[in-house]
Order: structure tokens, then sequence, then C-alpha cells
């Protein structure tokens, strides 16, 4: 077994020192559209500030339509993967897994740790392993396997091991069960909702089309390019819950907390880095009081 003693850890460093050193972010999730509906708001923060970001998709969204399919799907999801990128600012990669058949094995473990090692990531977030989605499910699975290994050089040799453990967090969910999502680092996205949104309708097939079918409400999608974006907007738009809004207040202050009205929000995983507040500062430098 192994313990948090053998866990290397992120030298603690003074957020002012830091500030114009560029911090290495890596999300990933299961879809092609995923990344973007958690994190696209933090991600455009970190981008605007002249840090590295990239969004990691582990399966092609080969499955993800009532009509399309296959690899003229795939195609067609990883161009908007690319096109939501250039409007946030970072790298997006889609991994040629089958969507719908994702599974925690060996070879995608060491995709996994094969892009966290490449990106020498500061932070690693994902799912939690607590999913409606098995593909949400396994991903938030690969990615805590990979959360020791990413510094063992005898697993991946091909791939050069981190000299130091990452900081792991799960991304937002609203599941209850075993245990709810716990807001340990909460974002005021406010300033860059639009860009966040600008981000969502570049996945056309998945925010017009696909999901809104599952939902039953394709009929309700308006051609109109500016009605559209209100639907958009009004379909993912979130209230800022409570225990957000406690973390917003830890890390920017009342008044600030009262003041933002789009938020993103990550919970710790245990495994990894176990940051400080001092190392959460310096590593999220948005998060100003």
């Amino acid at each position: 077994m192994v313990t948090s003693c053998f866990i290397f850890s992120l030298t603690t460093i003074n957020a002012q020192e830091k500030v114009n050193e560029p911090l290495n972010i890596i999300v990933f999730g299961a879809h092609p559209d995923d990344c973007d509906n958690k994190m696209g708001g933090t991600a455009a923060l970190f981008a605007e500030m002249g840090h590295r970001v990239k969004f990691v998709s582990v399966t092609n969204g080969d499955a993800g339509h009532y009509e399309k399919g296959g690899g003229h799907l795939a195609k067609i999801r990883r161009a908007e993967a690319q096109e939501a990128g250039k409007r946030l600012g970072i790298e997006y990669t889609v991994l040629d897994n089958h969507d719908g058949e994702l599974f925690p094995t060996i070879e995608v473990r060491h995709q996994v740790i094969r892009e966290i090692r490449k990106w020498n990531a500061d932070v690693v977030l994902t799912h939690r392993p607590v999913d409606y989605h098995p593909d949400h499910r396994y991903t938030g699975v690969l990615v805590q396997d990979a959360a020791y290994l990413v510094i063992v050089p005898n697993v991946t040799p091909d791939t050069p091991p981190l000299k130091k453990n990452p900081v792991f967090l799960y991304l937002q969910d609203h599941f209850q069960k075993p245990t709810p999502f716990k807001a340990d680092i909460t974002v005021d996205i406010t300033s860059v909702f639009d860009k966040k949104m600008d981000a969502l309708d570049a996945h056309t097939s998945q925010f017009y089309e696909w999901l809104p079918w599952t939902a039953g409400m394709l009929s309700k999608v308006p051609k109109n390019e500016k009605d559209k974006r209100t639907f958009l907007i009004n379909a993912w738009s979130r209230p800022v819950s409570d225990n957000a809004r406690a973390s917003l207040t830890k890390w920017y202050g009342s008044e600030k907390a009262k003041k933002a009205k789009h938020v993103e929000s990550f919970e710790v995983c245990e495994y990894g880095k176990q940051p400080t507040d001092e190392d959460i500062r310096r590593l999220f430098p948005m998060l100003i009081n």
C-alpha cells in the first residue's frame, strides 16, 4: 500500500513569485464537449492569464447522435472540439476510443498517463467516478489510476515520468450517492461566461441536436442564430448553489462572492498532491480576495 509519505509534493512557493510562470492544466472528459461544459470558463480565464490549458476527450464521441454515427460522427466531433479549443484559446485532443464502450483498461490508462506526462501537468481535472454515464465513470477511474503512476518510471516507460505529483481535482456533478460533490474550489467565471457559451456553441452536433433530442426538446431548438444563443444560455446556465457560494466567499471574500453570476466548482481528489490553501491560490491565480 502506498501512503501519502511516498507521494511527491509540489514545493510551496509564494503566489506572487509564480505569477509570471505558466501553469500547465489538463482536463479529461469522456466525450468531446464534457470539458467545455464543466470547465470552459475557468479554462478561458487561465488562457487569458497566459497559462497552458489542454482538454482531452478520452473517447471520440462516435455514438453521440440520433442520426449520425461511426467514423463520420467522430470526424465531426473532432472538428467541433478543435473549434471550441480555438474559441477558448486552449489545446484540444480527442483520443480514438469508441464512445459508449470505454473501459478502464491498461491500454487506455497508458494513454492517460502519457497525456499527463507530456503536458507536464500541475493540475489534472476529470469526472468523479460517480455518474450516470459509464464513459464518465471510467474516465474518472482511469485518471485516478494514473494519479500515482505518473511519477513511476517503470510504468509507461516510453514517456518520461513527472518529477512531481500534480494536484488532481474533480469536475462538478449533481450526483448524491455515495457522497455528494464538495465545492473545495469555486471560480467566478462571470467575465468569461460568453466565451464559455462560444465553446459550447462550437459543438453543434451536441448542444443543438443530440442533447436536445435526448431531452425530448429537439423541436424547441430555434433556427435563428440569435435565438439559438438564447436557447443555449437558458439550457446551460446554472444558479449559484449555497455550497458554491460558501466556497466563493472563502476564496474571493463576501462582497465579490455576492456579485458572481456564473461559477465553476472543483473538488480535491484524495489521490495525488494534497494542496494547501496557499497551493490552491498559486494554482488558481484568478482567486483574488
